[in-house]
């Protein structure tokens, strides 16, 4: 059986990257390179957030490995279904976004974050409340 696409919402991968108690849970979902879809928003997120976190060398390392994976360039096909889903499930912009390339991709969307709760094709490692 083939490994499934999966869109990594950037909650997932700074759960991933700090070795979390939800990073581990989640490290045997976390696809390889080969099937792990990553939209460009989740690479300005991630890289951010591990300049605030971590520093721009390792900040540089971590995108270089989402460069190995598949990258997915926010265009007008993806960001006109960005819209439609901002609309129907009253997600932020940068969600609706990665959600929109999930759907786009035909690809499953692996995530911690409960704005996504409940939407098809996503599976949640929902942090403890």
């Amino acid at each position: 059986m083939a490994a499934a696409l999966r869109v990594v919402d950037t909650s997932a991968w700074i759960e991933w990257l700090t070795g979390s108690a939800i990073g581990n849970r989640l490290r045997e979902q976390f696809p390889d390179k080969a099937h792990c879809i990553v939209p460009t928003i989740v690479q300005v997120e991630l890289a951010k957030w591990m300049m605030r976190e971590a520093g721009e060398e390792q900040a540089d390392q971590v995108i270089a490995y989402t460069q190995k994976c598949i990258v997915i360039p926010l265009d007008t096909t993806i960001a006109l279904l960005a819209a439609d889903l901002h609309r129907e499930h009253r997600l932020a912009t940068a969600d609706a976004i990665v959600y929109a390339t999930a759907r786009h991709q035909a690809a499953e969307l692996l995530t911690c974050d409960g704005h996504f709760r409940g939407l098809p094709g996503v599976t949640m490692f929902a942090k403890a409340p």
